[in-house]
């Protein structure tokens, strides 16, 4: 596995820890949030918000190998709090390579991959849109979440999980705006030299506009400010029928694809 794969691994698993560690008591009893490492993988669960982005594991066979009984115990843990889809995120060369075939016994089936992408620090290309973007802060923090949680489908119970993060030491967030009103999101978290690019959305009366291009230039521009060198985020693989804008945007603005990381989910 090489450095970029490692790292690309670790900041995202990073992000997601610092997200559950962000969210207020209130959100974190209302959304079913809890966390915990099973084996050398991070597992993420939302027992009463039915989305993958906050009930997903991330790791499995990455820092070290994993076992069968490890791949038993996450199934059996989303299964014991009722939680009916997850994605078990896998990477390529994650040990060992029965790892696949472990999931197929715990009831598991390959689902959709992301795609895992990475630039260096080159700066980023111009890009034209009427929407502005700029950083945010406070003020503007419910407004991210709810941008955000209605662009990955979460419901208004997680707005506050994502408000939160404007406080956290190492996340960046941004919006973009049609005059004054807010348009589409995008975060930021910075660790060391690496930052992973996070949470664009557009809403849809804005979409198709330039403003998802706008937000990732502004975030690279950032990060480089910031001294990073290496930029890393993901999307959905491009698959037949599925425009995947997202992945457009993100290869238009200099990322290239590095891998593809397997997503199994159960199979009922």
């Amino acid at each position: 596995m090489n450095e970029i794969s490692l790292l690309s691994e670790s900041i995202e698993r990073a992000a997601l820890a610092d997200l559950h560690a962000a969210a207020p008591e209130e959100t974190r009893r209302l959304l079913g949030l809890n966390l915990e490492t099973i084996g050398t993988a991070l597992v993420a669960i939302a027992t009463r918000e039915p989305n993958i982005l906050l009930n997903r594991t991330i790791g499995p066979g990455v820092e070290a190998p994993d076992t069968q009984e490890v791949v038993r115990a996450i199934a059996s843990r989303y299964a014991d709090d009722g939680v009916e889809r997850y994605f078990l995120h896998l990477h390529p060369d994650a040990r060992p390579p029965e790892l696949r075939e472990w999931m197929a016994r715990a009831g598991l089936v390959r689902y959709r991959g992301w795609a895992k992408f990475h630039r260096g620090p080159a700066a980023p290309p111009g890009s034209r849109s009427e929407l502005r973007v700029q950083r945010v802060g406070t003020e503007h923090a419910v407004e991210f979440g709810r941008i955000a949680a209605e662009g990955f489908g979460l419901s208004e119970a997680a707005i506050p999980l994502l408000a939160s993060l404007v406080d956290r030491p190492g996340w960046h967030l941004y919006m973009s705006f049609a005059g004054d009103t807010p348009a589409g999101t995008g975060a930021m978290f910075v660790r060391e030299e690496a930052a992973w690019l996070d949470w664009g959305s557009t809403l849809p009366a804005y979409r198709g506009r330039g403003g998802q291009g706008m937000v990732l230039c502004r975030r690279i521009r950032d990060a480089l400010a910031l001294g990073c060198r290496t930029l890393l985020t993901t999307t959905g693989e491009e698959v037949a029928g599925d425009p995947q804008h997202s992945y457009k945007n993100i290869v238009r603005t200099g990322f290239r694809p590095v891998y593809v990381r397997e997503n199994f989910v159960p199979a009922s």
